[in-house]
């Protein structure tokens, strides 16, 4: 179906929407087509005389087809900062009348959601009840729910132990790693903190415009704090990163229709005991709801807090490795395309597809901007799909 919902993205539909956006649904129409670029190669073999064009993927991170690689690539890189403790997964959402303010104003919003979440957690770790220090946590933004609706929230993974003031190492104090804080806690605080910078942000930018009734109404409503089942080990903390760490709003897999006017996809009802049922909505629909969950420009949506926070970081679990007598953090190692490849399919992407014994030879690049005439395009669908750089 990706081909399907590629052409959805052409729609003039999208004309509708802003410049930004425009140029996100431009880039996932084109993605892996002639209008994005490609690399022409031959078989080096003469006798064999293979050509082939790869088209060049997007790179965008809305795109469904692209990520896969980059995703890899940033997984492993995290797996260095894995310490020997507990983890567990905290999600921190905002109440549905909230979510108005936050397609208003993104970015500040956004940023309030990140601030409200990190320092509740950091708050209540600085109790020696709790722990006494700093935890360690990575914060990761998704903004939709399964049916493609607008729902901010962040996912949180969070180190039970963590460090003093001095950097020195502090066990976790939950000998049974059931929670980490209780949950009725996290609540209060993130509210009380979420509140208070609501109220400043809004009386800064929105001066003389009064909200006493939001906020009125917000104080007397329950804000949800998921604290999920703490992970297994390091292998499901790094499977899980992998899973969200470069989700978007929708995936080529849960695409079971397109139509001239409507597409049909399939979602959990969290509502319903998380039954999958199918929802069907216009093109109009669809892209505008797909539209909600564009990021803004360059806007970081991965981030990390306490003895995890980007400043200093690799001497911080550096001295915690030392303390603990474990090997040294495995230096990050930036692996080929061709490498990737090989280990994810079993296939050489540098040897000819027909012969399959000769090198291929780059013969002619082009860039996006570059293109002035397409090349010659493949016949069907498969030859496309056997050029993909990344798996389907």
């Amino acid at each position: 179906m990706k081909r399907q919902l590629q052409n959805l993205f052409r729609s003039s539909i999208t004309e509708k929407f802003n410049s930004y956006s425009q140029g996100v649904f431009s880039q996932l129409g084109d993605c892996h087509t002639a209008a994005m670029g490609y690399h022409s190669y031959r078989c080096e073999d003469v006798a064999c005389d293979q050509n082939q064009y790869r088209y060049h993927c997007c790179g965008n991170r809305h795109c469904p087809n692209c990520g896969y690689l980059k995703r890899e690539q940033w997984v492993e890189e995290q797996m260095s900062s894995l310490l020997p403790t507990s983890y567990y997964h905290i999600v921190f959402t905002v109440p549905e009348e909230l979510r108005i303010y936050f397609l208003r104003d993104r970015k500040p919003m956004f940023d309030m959601l990140f601030r409200a979440g990190s320092q509740t957690l950091l708050t209540i770790a600085r109790d020696p009840k709790y722990l006494g220090g700093t935890l360690g946590i990575s914060s990761i933004l998704h903004t939709w729910g399964q049916n493609l609706s607008f729902h901010p929230h962040i996912h949180c993974v969070v180190s039970g132990g963590g460090i003093d003031q001095n950097g020195k190492w502090i066990k976790e104090k939950r000998k049974n790693n059931q929670y980490l804080f209780p949950k009725a806690i996290l609540q209060k605080i993130y509210k009380g903190i979420f509140l208070k910078e609501l109220r400043a942000y809004h009386k800064e930018k929105y001066e003389g415009e009064s909200f006493d009734s939001l906020y009125k109404q917000l104080g007397e409503k329950r804000w949800n704090v998921y604290a999920k089942a703490p992970f297994g080990g390091p292998e499901q903390v790094v499977k899980y990163l992998g899973k969200y760490s470069h989700k978007i709003a929708i995936t080529s897999h849960r695409i079971q229709a397109v139509t001239d006017s409507h597409i049909r996809f399939e979602y959990k009802d969290y509502q319903d005991n998380s039954k999958v049922k199918s929802m069907t909505l216009s093109h109009e629909e669809f892209l505008r709801r797909f539209e909600q969950h564009i990021l803004p420009f360059r806007y970081v949506k991965i981030r990390h807090f306490g003895y995890m926070s980007p400043n200093g970081r690799v001497k911080r679990i550096e001295a915690i490795h030392r303390q603990l007598s474990l090997p040294r953090p495995m230096p990050k190692i930036k692996i080929t395309l061709r490498q990737r490849m090989l280990e994810l399919t079993g296939r050489d992407i540098t040897l000819c597809p027909k012969c399959q014994k000769s090198k291929l030879i780059q013969t002619d690049t082009k860039r996006r901007h570059e293109i002035t005439a397409q090349p010659k395009a493949p016949k069907s669908i498969a030859q496309i799909d056997q050029q993909i750089l990344i798996p389907p």
